[in-house]
């Protein structure tokens, strides 16, 4: 039978974990680095495992560490916050919502996906990490997220076990500055061609549809630009850059939050987004709650309209 977890070994080697030294983490827990050695070499031997190895004058953990560490960023958490409801009766535990958001994924989208978790009966403290979806996945895999919002399903060839939940779809409307979209001559889409346009990056899942849908109409707008953030896109767009697209379910807010007009809406591509969880079936309920109302309040209301259909003609 495998010894009891002594858990001053396992506080001595996360602030190793956290500080990268010895020497810091002895600072911080007041102890000498022999003292920290030690506890260090006793919590591998109760877990029959390697957490760290000599780098430099420094220390970095191995994968194994790696994940414990993430146990025990959760374990002290929790430790944590025992304390603070052992001090004060009247003080109720917020329970964490760990969400990673793809940096592909509009902000107006995000905020509206993952704000319902703040209006629960039960206080939810909420945790945002921001970052590329394999990043994000990484995590979500060493179960220091909960969930990951993102403009594609889980992909793949990468190695985590993980289950895509449909958050709902929009199709896009293309955007300019008032004083662009004056200069703009024709109607939409033939006013797209020969304008500057700003691209989503690379990274994002509806940028190979957005192109595709832009040879189809016959037109051959000027890319001057390409943006792996939507918030940075959308202000190049403001200050007359070049127009750019988004998606419709958020049209509402970026016409009032940066002045810009809509000039016509592309039916035929649609940006979907997902949740990827570790569990088939969301069971938490602010995760499921965060799904639920996201369905319900982002995607389920029939999206602005902008004034010209924006369907490619039939060439």
């Amino acid at each position: 039978m495998p010894a009891a977890l002594n858990f001053k070994h396992l506080r001595y080697f996360w602030a190793v974990a956290r500080t990268g030294s010895l020497a810091r983490a002895a600072a911080e827990l007041h102890v000498t680095p022999q003292s920290i050695s030690g506890q260090l070499a006793e919590l591998e031997d109760a877990l029959g495992v390697e957490l760290t190895r000599r780098a430099g004058r420094g220390v970095e953990l191995t994968d194994t560490g790696r994940r414990i560490a993430g146990y025990a960023d959760d374990i002290f958490a929790l430790g944590d916050a025992l304390v603070a409801a052992a001090r004060d009766e009247a003080a109720r535990r917020s329970v964490p919502l760990r969400v990673g958001i793809a940096d592909v994924v509009p902000k107006a989208i995000a905020y509206r996906v993952v704000e319902p978790a703040l209006a629960l009966a039960e206080p939810v403290r909420l945790v945002c990490r921001e970052g590329s979806l394999a990043a994000l996945l990484s995590q979500l895999a060493l179960h220091r997220l909960d969930v990951v919002i993102a403009d594609r399903p889980l992909p793949a060839d990468v190695n985590v076990r993980g289950y895509n939940h449909l958050i709902g779809a929009s199709d896009l409307t293309v955007f300019a500055a008032p004083a662009l979209a004056m200069s703009l001559p024709g109607a939409f889409p033939a006013c797209l061609d020969g304008a500057p346009f700003l691209l989503p990056g690379e990274g994002s899942a509806v940028r190979p549809q957005l192109t595709a849908w832009l040879e189809a109409a016959g037109v051959q707008p000027r890319f001057v630009g390409e943006f792996d953030d939507g918030a940075l896109m959308k202000a190049f767009g403001q200050g007359g850059s070049g127009v750019f697209a988004a998606p419709t379910a958020t049209a509402g807010d970026i016409v009032t939050q940066y002045g810009v007009r809509a000039l016509g809406r592309i039916g035929a591509v649609v940006e979907r987004f997902y949740a990827i969880t570790t569990e088939r079936r969301m069971r938490d309920p602010a995760t499921r709650a965060v799904f639920e109302a996201a369905q319900r309040r982002v995607f389920g209301a029939p999206p602005l309209r902008p004034p010209a259909d924006s369907r490619p003609p039939s060439r």
